[in-house]
C-alpha cells in the first residue's frame, strides 16, 4: 500500500524496502481547459545536490537536455511534450546504489517551457503528482498529490529523495518559483549559456 504525503511530510524509502536500489520517479499533470494559444510542455528535471545545497557542476542537472548523469544513478526517460494521457508524463530513474557519496539530496522539479512566450503558469495545471515506484516490481511506495496551490509560478519543486545516514527518505515539498527553469538553475548552482 504506497503512502500518500501531505506537503512537507517525510517518509523513509529504504527503512521498510531492505535491499531496496532501483526506483522510478513518475512525475504527471493535467492542464486546465484554458486556451492559453499554444500547448503545454511541462519538464521534469533532477538536480543532484551536495551538503551545501548545489550541484557540482552541470552534469548534475539531469533534464532533456542531459538524459544521464555520468555515474549512470540517475536517468531521466524523456520529454514528454503535451502532458497527454493518463499515469506519469515524465519518469526519471534513480539507482540508489549508485548515487556518487558527494551527492547528499536529489531534488525533483518541473518547469513550463516557455512558460512566459505562451503565458502560461502552474495556475493552469490541475492534478499534478510525484510517485515512487520500485523499479525491480512496479509497486508504489509513495505519491504526492501536489494540490490547487499554485498561481503565477512557472516552476514548482516537488520533492527530494535525501540521504540519512545509511537511509533514503523522500521530502514532500510542493514549492513554487516564479522565473521558471533560470530561477531553479540559480537556485541550485547550475550555469546556463
Amino acid at each position: 500500500m504506497p503512502v500518500n504525503l501531505q506537503k512537507g511530510q517525510k517518509v523513509s524509502l529504504t527503512k521498510g524496502n531492505p535491499g531496496l536500489t532501483k526506483v522510478v520517479v513518475g512525475l504527471g499533470w493535467d492542464v486546465n481547459q484554458f486556451d492559453t494559444g499554444g500547448d503545454f510542455d511541462l519538464d521534469a528535471a533532477a538536480f543532484m545536490l551536495g551538503d551545501n545545497g548545489r550541484v557540482s557542476g552541470s552534469g548534475d542537472f539531469v533534464f532533456y537536455g542531459n538524459l544521464m548523469h555520468t555515474s549512470g544513478a540517475v536517468q531521466h526517460m524523456g520529454d514528454n511534450l503535451t502532458g497527454v494521457g493518463d499515469g506519469d508524463d515524465e519518469q526519471i530513474k534513480v539507482n540508489l546504489s549508485a548515487v556518487p557519496g558527494s551527492v547528499s539530496r536529489i531534488v525533483f522539479t518541473a518547469t513550463i517551457y516557455e512558460a512566459e512566450a505562451r503565458r502560461q503558469n502552474f495556475g493552469q495545471v490541475n492534478n499534478a503528482f510525484i510517485r515512487i515506484f520500485n523499479e525491480t516490481n512496479g509497486e508504489e511506495l509513495l505519491k504526492y498529490d501536489l494540490g490547487e496551490d499554485f498561481s503565477i509560478e512557472t516552476a514548482v519543486v516537488f520533492g527530494e529523495l535525501y540521504k540519512n545516514g545509511e537511509e533514503w527518505k523522500f521530502n514532500a515539498i510542493g514549492s513554487g518559483y516564479q522565473g521558471g527553469l533560470a530561477a531553479l538553475c540559480a537556485n541550485y548552482g547550475v550555469e546556463v549559456g
